[in-house]
């Protein structure tokens, strides 16, 4: 596996498991966003700054999908590096909702680099508060783009809403996000 492949892998998973052990209370419940107010997702939180962004995921029952597509992508090492990156993270609800078969195609020996290329469109190389995002693109570790936007007073990537920010830790920080976030075509 390339350096780059494996560079991408920990920058996806360093975005999407940071969110968890940020700045949030431990078994913070966040709202999903155009969800019942009875549908929460628990997020465990624990020695935030010292803890990769890949054992922020793994520490959360709500990323498993996303561990297990990390894995299945061998990304892990990438996610657990030293390193600074941002990880969009998506729920296993945001996973829920790709078409019928997608995960489980994806997660086939088969597709392993396009699982990476998707993977590694959620993670950004450098670390990025909330407060310090601004309206407009970002090249994540893919190579492609992301549109960041503001709607309705909440924080978009692509057509993703970000359900909790700022979850810190020892390799970058995380971004909760309620879809997959599927490459714009460029």
């Amino acid at each position: 596996m390339h350096f780059s492949s494996l560079f991408k892998g920990a920058l996806v998973s360093t975005l999407v498991l940071s969110p968890m052990l940020g700045l949030m209370p431990a078994q913070a419940e966040m709202n999903k966003p155009n969800k019942s107010s009875t549908e929460t997702t628990k997020i465990k939180t624990s020695q935030q700054a010292q803890t990769s962004i890949l054992d922020i995921a793994k520490s959360n029952e709500n990323f498993s999908t996303l561990v297990a597509a990390i894995q299945a992508a061998g990304l892990e090492e990438v996610l657990a590096s030293n390193g600074q990156f941002t990880v969009f993270a998506p729920t296993n609800e945001a996973f829920a909702k790709l078409p019928q078969g997608q995960l489980e195609e994806l997660l086939k020996p088969e597709n392993k680099a396009q699982l990476v290329s998707l993977l590694t469109y959620h993670v950004v190389p450098s670390a990025i508060a909330s407060t310090a995002i601004q309206p407009g693109t970002i090249t994540t570790v893919e190579g492609r783009s992301l549109q960041l936007s503001i709607a309705d007073s909440k924080l978009k990537v692509n057509d993703a809403t970000v359900l909790a920010t700022d979850i810190q830790a020892s390799n970058g920080v995380i971004h909760v996000v309620d879809s997959v976030i599927i490459p714009m075509a460029q």
